[in-house]
């Protein structure tokens, strides 16, 4: 399944959500929606600096990880960011694989 890391950071709106409900309230919600996408959370952590939270999520698809990326975006209680996550074998892949490509210039 493929795996996305999630960079979130809570608007003024978003952050009074997070203090009404809590943090366990949040990791529900994301659950919740999450699973309904037939995905599943990996990993939550709570931060400060840039970001609020990052997570890692499982997802069946792209289509799906983008689906949730449109409705939270809309919300607009939260600003994120959605990093697709390779395996080692599938860089190996990569590698493995013949590129026809030409540097600009050459």
């Amino acid at each position: 399944m493929p795996k996305f890391l999630i960079q979130a950071r809570y608007t003024p709106e978003g952050a009074k959500g997070v203090l009404k409900e809590g943090a366990s309230g949040r990791r529900a919600a994301v659950e919740h929606v999450v699973a309904g996408l037939g995905g599943t959370v990996e990993a939550m952590y709570f931060s400060f600096g840039e970001d609020d939270f990052v997570c890692v999520l499982d997802f069946p698809d792209a289509v799906s990880m983008a689906a949730v990326s449109l409705s939270v975006k809309a919300s607009g209680a939260l600003q994120t960011r959605a990093t697709p996550l390779l395996t080692l074998d599938e860089i190996d892949e990569a590698a493995r694989r013949e590129v026809a490509f030409r540097p600009p210039g050459v």
